[in-house]
């Protein structure tokens, strides 16, 4: 170590061209570790932008194949689905939108795909909250939210997704989903846990995307008795080592960016691969401070995703996955 000290031009020259950079680099990012989120609405008349993201829309379903086929032209294979029906309820819930969704995107696009289906109760609720209310609509009730989202996984695998991801943040709700999809024949359906859902201020531009924020009229105004609370990493660790036991097969850290501490101690403690969930708040600050002029947009969004394969995910969620393999190409000069 001494003698490194004694020669200080070593890490300059380390960086002296662009292909001694590229050779010594320890992360490279690829398309292929990129997931995309999509939106579908019931009942919508067209196609809008989501407000802050850019190129993210609220499909209707036959624009929703189109996007695909073209995020499928562009390098996108991956892709992660939220859908936003027309009817809410409180305890009953007809998840045959999604399903219906599900299948329209597999039947057209096959084995070129792979689909994730997010599992979580917002956007069918009346109240907005991921799970049941109680009586008093103060309270979550666990058991009867996680015997739900074990009924709305089932559907969207039988509809042909290959992976669900439960995002409510229910305790107990792994164990439910894995053995109701092992009961139903439906054991190759992967589990993409929420493992890490921190209740967070950064989730903005979806709620509006999804439908899904709480109903501020409810004495229960906010996630905050079931998402994490940000000041306590300990509860990630704990809820992530329970969902891995109860047989998630990728656990997930959400927001990203903000959480690169929380992302880089439980992919060291836990050997599940993670994904990286770059959320619309993180995503929309960097467009905005683009259209001030004050930064390069794909330039920060590709730092982040290094920073986020750096702190140890393997794939990530981003709504930039669509423009990553262009980016990508030409921030490696390939």
């Amino acid at each position: 170590m001494q003698n490194l000290l004694l020669q200080p031009l070593k890490q300059r020259r380390q960086r002296a061209s662009r292909h001694m950079r590229d050779l010594v680099a320890e992360i490279h990012v690829s398309h292929r570790q990129m997931i995309q989120p999509l939106f579908v609405a019931e009942n919508l008349p067209a196609r809008a932008e989501v407000p802050g993201i850019p190129g993210t829309h609220r499909d209707t379903p036959d624009s929703l194949l189109r996007q695909v086929e073209f995020d499928l032209k562009n390098g996108a294979t991956k892709f992660l689905l939220f859908a936003s029906p027309a009817a809410k309820s409180t305890r009953e819930f007809d998840h045959s939108f999604l399903a219906s969704q599900i299948a329209a995107l597999k039947k057209q696009f096959g084995e070129d795909i792979w689909l994730v289906a997010d599992v979580c109760l917002c956007a069918s609720t009346a109240h907005g909250h991921c799970g049941i209310l109680n009586d008093a609509m103060d309270h979550v009730v666990n058991p009867e939210s996680a015997a739900a989202l074990a009924e709305m996984a089932v559907d969207c695998a039988a509809a042909g997704a290959d992976c669900v991801a439960p995002s409510d943040m229910m305790d107990g709700r792994v164990a439910a989903i894995r053995t109701a999809l092992d009961h139903a024949d439906l054991d190759c359906t992967a589990i993409m846990s929420y493992s890490a859902k921190f209740a967070s201020a950064f989730y903005g531009p979806f709620r509006i995307a999804q439908d899904s924020a709480p109903d501020k009229k409810l004495k229960l105004q906010d996630r905050k008795t079931y998402q994490m609370d940000f000041r306590r990493t300990d509860d990630a660790l704990i809820c992530s080592l329970r969902d891995a036991e109860e047989g998630a097969d990728i656990l997930m850290v959400k927001p990203a960016v903000h959480y690169l501490d929380v992302l880089a101690r439980l992919t060291t403690e836990i050997p599940l691969p993670f994904a990286a969930y770059y959320v619309s708040g993180e995503h929309a600050m960097v467009e905005a401070a683009a259209a001030q002029g004050l930064l390069d947009a794909r330039a920060a969004h590709i730092e982040n995703w290094h920073a986020l394969r750096r702190a140890g995910a393997r794939m990530i969620i981003t709504y930039a996955a669509r423009y990553a393999r262009e980016w990508l190409r030409e921030f490696y000069g390939e």
